[in-house]
């Protein structure tokens, strides 16, 4: 299967797709990953790239996974006008489209997850598309393993370990219906 990732460094960091295509490997369905991803950018930036519309209409992807600017997350309606045409761009090109629900700064701490995650649901809700629930999913870990560190030293990527459950969260959805 392919799967196409276009993001930023939340996406990039600890080459979180390679670790993606080695736990579905683990599940017995290999996956061949490729990303478009440039620190700080949001899907405004991604529509205007050519390399974007080519791979999503052409690549033959199955699934992909689309991940919008974290910190901050700006303006919440670009993010709702530039997430409906990828997704559409993406259903007519026969691939699911996937959102990646990002994280919180460690500064900002669990009680901003709720306005991310609400932008990710409600684009989720009234597009129908898959949602991968990263965000949320790191604070539940977080809580019953204080322990790991999930965040790399600057408080807003991810550590190895948090670009694991990232990918972990994100197989999860894929292959929930492979």
């Amino acid at each position: 299967m392919r799967v196409l990732f276009i993001g930023n460094s939340h996406t990039y960091y600890n080459d979180m797709p390679h670790i993606f295509s080695r736990l579905c490997h683990e599940q017995n369905t290999d996956v061949e990953v490729t990303m478009l991803a440039h620190g700080g950018k949001g899907w405004d930036f991604h529509l205007k790239e050519p390399e974007v519309r080519f791979n999503i209409l052409y690549g033959g992807y199955d699934a992909v996974i689309l991940q919008h600017v974290a910190h901050p997350m700006g303006d919440l309606s670009v993010m709702d006008k530039n997430g409906r045409e990828l997704i559409r761009w993406v259903s007519d090109a026969g691939a699911r489209p996937i959102l990646y629900m990002t994280w919180t700064t460690k500064a900002d701490g669990e009680a901003a997850q709720a306005s991310m995650s609400n932008a990710y649901r409600r684009l989720q809700q009234e597009t129908g598309c898959e949602l991968a629930p990263v965000g949320e999913k790191w604070w539940e870990y977080h809580r019953e393993h204080p322990e790991v560190e999930l965040y790399d030293a600057d408080g807003q990527h991810a550590s190895p370990a948090g670009s694991r459950l990232a990918a972990s969260v994100i197989a999860e959805t894929f292959l929930a219906t492979v």
